[in-house]
């Protein structure tokens, strides 16, 4: 039996939250093995992730390409192939393609099974099929990108209410005034407009026990998105845009009851720069700048949750920096996901430095002129990124030990290139 690493993915896991998608392909890849003289030795899942949306942390992907890499698990149980339901499990993007085929066939004798048999990676037949399945996969993803954006913009031109969590101020009809929420945003509106500071509206909100539609503490951010979203006076928008009446060029008019009066929204919105409207923010929004923030920190990205689940699963989650809370750490590295790992960030800096130079033994190492312009200052912060790039993929962090104050350089453990 050759023994192989399944891996299932699924884009969406909205109504049931229960992982049951990627539970039934880790059945199905047990069933194709078993028919192929194969057997499962290790599962990869990555549950509710996209991979065709540039920028997306797949944990379960990266863990099986260092495995592949390496040519074993972290148990040391070898792999020689890998199992999954279809290729657009595994990649939907030409980066991921090249990815996964360059650590499958880093080492000989690698197979590929999927439902329809066995593939030879190392033939010009088995590459060919993978381009063809990723050009069916991308023509796909534009082809419902597409539909999905009409279907949206279908809805919005006639004045339908957003899908998605209930806005701050409606009931859960997204039609009917929530009347206590209804007169919060009314007031925050006037009081902006006559000048108050709106973190004083947030912490007069927190005061009164007030949280977010999905139970979070509102703060200065969450107060500007609530009372600068059009909706507030009637208006309807879509994918950052203020829709309008062909017709007549006017605003689209909601079908739920309006908080305040055009002209009162369009005096609070004044009171904030360009920037912080609601028409440049969130995912699909065209932003000011045309580009997203550049990092502030250098392992920003690089950074995986190296924490246990209840489930005993590594986590496997980026690590995002946050401001921390003493001068010997001013801003701090932790999991979003699970919430179990966090460290220092100049820690994990100083850390992946030291990687850089001192332990790359066996591994792509920089180059000479690098590492003098480095240590010298010479390199700005986007060039340093750019050159840990260049020889690693990720660090795991490991959860640190409470009441244990010393630094310890070890817990960052480098996946290279």
């Amino acid at each position: 039996m050759i023994p192989v690493a399944s891996y299932a993915r699924t884009s969406e896991d909205v109504r049931h939250r229960d992982g049951h998608g990627v539970r039934y392909q880790l059945r199905v890849n047990e069933r194709t093995a078993r028919a192929h003289g194969c057997t499962v030795v290790a599962t990869y899942s990555d549950n509710g992730l996209s991979a065709s949306r540039p920028g997306v942390v797949r944990p379960g992907f990266d863990q099986l390409i260092a495995d592949l890499a390496r040519g074993c698990t972290d148990t040391g149980q070898p792999v020689e192939g890998v199992v999954s339901v279809a290729d657009d499990r595994l990649y939907r993007r030409a980066e991921d393609l090249v990815r996964f085929f360059a650590a499958l066939t880093s080492l000989s004798g690698r197979i590929y099974v999927d439902p329809q048999g066995l593939r030879d990676p190392y033939s010009q037949d088995g590459l060919l099929q993978a381009v063809r399945s990723l050009d069916a996969a991308i023509a796909e993803t534009r082809v419902r990108s597409r539909r999905l954006s009409n279907w949206h913009w279908a809805r919005a031109v006639e004045g339908v209410p957003h899908s998605g969590p209930r806005p701050f101020g409606w009931q859960e009809d997204r039609i009917r005034l929530h009347s206590d929420e209804a007169k919060l945003v009314e007031q925050a509106i006037v009081d902006r407009t006559e000048g108050r500071a709106i973190r004083a509206v947030a912490r007069d909100w927190c005061d009164l026990g007030v949280t977010g539609t999905r139970g979070g503490r509102p703060n200065a951010q969450t107060v500007t998105q609530i009372i600068t979203a059009p909706r507030v006076c009637g208006y309807r928008a879509n994918r950052g845009e203020l829709l309008l009446v062909p017709e007549t060029g006017q605003p689209v008019l909601g079908q739920w009851e309006p908080i305040v009066t055009p002209e009162q929204w369009r005096a609070v919105c004044a009171t904030f720069s360009p920037g912080s409207l609601y028409l440049h923010r969130g995912s699909g929004t065209p932003r000011l700048g045309g580009s997203r923030p550049a990092p502030r920190h250098l392992a920003t990205g690089f950074l995986r949750c190296g924490a246990q689940r209840s489930d005993g699963a590594v986590c496997r989650g980026a690590l995002c920096a946050q401001k921390g809370r003493s001068k010997r750490s001013p801003y701090v590295y932790s999991c979003r996901s699970c919430g179990r790992c966090g460290i220092s960030g100049p820690l994990a800096d100083e850390a992946l430095e030291q990687l850089l130079f001192t332990e790359t033994q066996g591994h792509m190492k920089l180059s000479e002129t690098t590492r003098q312009r480095w240590q010298s200052g010479e390199m700005g912060l986007e060039e340093k990124r750019k050159a840990v790039a260049a020889v690693l993929t990720h660090c795991v962090v490991r959860p640190g030990k409470k009441g244990n104050p010393s630094w310890d350089h070890s817990r960052v453990e480098p996946a290279w290139r």
